[in-house]
């Protein structure tokens, strides 16, 4: 009962707390339109396993897709590369409280991102925990405040993390996040190495990181969420570039093989509100430089239409999986060919 009581606690302070934006209309304008469909009825779940608000999707080598949801309990879900579900991973694991996003790096580990603990958990393939980054506060701490952003963040201390990535050496890069506007980077042991930004809008400043990429090169793109845009770091964490046109990002991802792309989605909010839902919920392809490509989707709950996507998987370019807060589901999309079109780049 003492634990039932404190996650509720947790969780109405997590709901009612953070900074506050309003979600953008994307300035690109005559992005040619990506045919796609999605795949009926893709995931298949026990009858007694549901899902509850879609936060969390990745895929590994195997193309078996672990999907991350708030339910009765936070659950991570496997299925294999045809939908046919596997297994529940981490059942009970105490950094378990409150889903917001799992990645999966080259080695086929997995990492749940979990703001209501302030942790990151590791699994290896076999699903045991290898590594753990962050620290659950105690119960008789309480809740954490994140209306403000510490003066002076702690390495290992994460307030409402959002995400994680890798470079090709394994280092470990951390969207931290609703609490501290910033970026940190650990070394592929955990260790601290630096972190960046602070709660604001000039270069470099950060509201809401809210998701996390890094490419072959090594540089670390974050969905700067509550500033609507993209920011480009290189591997030392010095700013690079700006994405301002693609509206806020809730959820970005960069696609595998020799040529990456750039996934960013203009998510319609979780919140629903009827005057974002004519400008919002598209999804844009891009080149590393910001060059735009294409766009698909639209807001919705019918299938092919997105209820605020909260992470994407683009492990594959032309295979896109989204996990949705509003609908409770995750869909798996098959983009088409598309002629190769352009519109506007980075500043």
């Amino acid at each position: 009962m003492k634990r039932c009581l404190t996650s509720c606690f947790v969780v109405v302070a997590l709901v009612g707390s953070g900074p506050v934006f309003a979600q953008s209309k994307a300035k690109a304008e005559n992005v040619p339109e990506i045919a796609y469909d999605a795949v009926p009825n893709f995931f298949k779940l026990p009858p007694d396993v549901y899902f509850g608000e879609g936060i969390g999707i990745a895929t590994n080598s195997k193309g078996h897709v672990f999907v991350y949801t708030r339910s009765g309990h936070t659950k991570l879900l496997e299925f294999d590369q045809n939908g046919n579900y596997v297994r529940e991973i981490g059942q009970g694991t105490y950094g378990f409280e409150f889903a917001h996003a799992v990645r999966v790096d080259a080695q086929d580990n997995i990492w749940a991102v979990d703001e209501g603990s302030n942790m990151i958990v590791k699994f290896n393939p076999e699903g045991r925990v290898v590594m753990v980054l962050g620290r659950r506060p105690e119960a008789v701490e309480g809740a954490v405040a994140t209306a403000t952003p510490a003066k002076d963040p702690e390495p290992y201390i994460f307030s409402r993390q959002t995400d994680v990535g890798w470079d090709k050496d394994g280092n470990i890069f951390v969207s931290d996040g609703y609490g501290n506007s910033r970026v940190v980077k650990y070394d592929r042991n955990g260790r601290f190495i630096k972190s960046v930004g602070s709660r604001g809008s000039a270069p470099g400043q950060l509201n809401t990181p809210h998701t996390i990429a890094v490419d072959a090169q090594g540089n670390v793109y974050v969905g700067d969420r509550g500033n609507a845009r993209v920011q480009v770091f290189d591997n030392d964490l010095n700013q690079k570039k700006i994405y301002d046109n693609v509206g806020n990002p809730w959820a970005i991802c960069i696609s595998g093989g020799p040529h990456q792309y750039l996934f960013v989605s203009n998510s319609f909010p979780d919140s629903s509100p009827a005057g974002a839902r004519d400008t919002t919920g598209e999804v844009y392809k891009m080149e590393l430089d910001g060059t735009i490509l294409g766009k698909f989707g639209k807001a919705g709950h019918a299938p092919k239409e997105f209820s605020a996507i909260h992470e994407l998987d683009c492990r594959n370019p032309n295979e896109i999986y989204t996990a949705e807060i509003s609908a409770w589901r995750a869909q798996k999309i098959v983009l088409h060919p598309q002629q190769r079109t352009t519109t506007g780049g980075s500043r």
